[in-house]
């Protein structure tokens, strides 16, 4: 199997331009954990917020600052000050042992996904790998 056969393809990103107040807002509202950063210009990924950096981001902020400022920084701090520049990204026919391998030894939520111009084309995440598993699961308790 490959990347393409578990991917989402519909993928909810972010403008490069943003603040961490409209990706807050973003993942709340849309339900999605992860959001791949989008160059406003080129419109190729140039980074990645996974959930654990948005939460520890929010947090550090809320000790630092207080509830009362909370927003108001949120607001003012650009995404490309959180965002994880140097990170993995996929092709769709990458195989898919290889892949949860490397989500085993280096603990991601999400890996991004990118054709050749290293535009968006989907996401993966540890969510899909328990999808399937539950999946391969079930047709093996059905054949038994």
């Amino acid at each position: 199997m490959k990347v393409r056969d578990i991917m989402s393809d519909n993928v909810i990103s972010i403008s490069d331009m943003a603040t961490i107040k409209d990706a807050h807002l973003l993942m709340q509202n849309r339900g999605v954990r992860h959001l791949p950063v989008i160059s406003e210009q080129t419109g190729q990924l140039v980074g990645i917020i996974p959930h654990k950096k948005m939460i520890s981001t929010v947090i550090n902020m809320l000790n630092q600052y207080g509830a009362g400022a909370l927003d108001r920084k949120e607001r003012k701090t650009a995404i490309e000050d959180i965002m994880e520049k140097d990170f993995q990204k996929l092709t769709a026919d990458e195989p898919l042992a290889i892949v949860a391998q490397y989500f085993i030894n280096n603990k991601l939520g999400c890996l991004p996904v990118i054709d050749d111009d290293h535009y968006v084309i989907g996401i993966i995440t540890s969510s899909d790998f328990v999808k399937l598993c539950a999946k391969i699961l079930g047709r093996a308790e059905q054949s038994s």
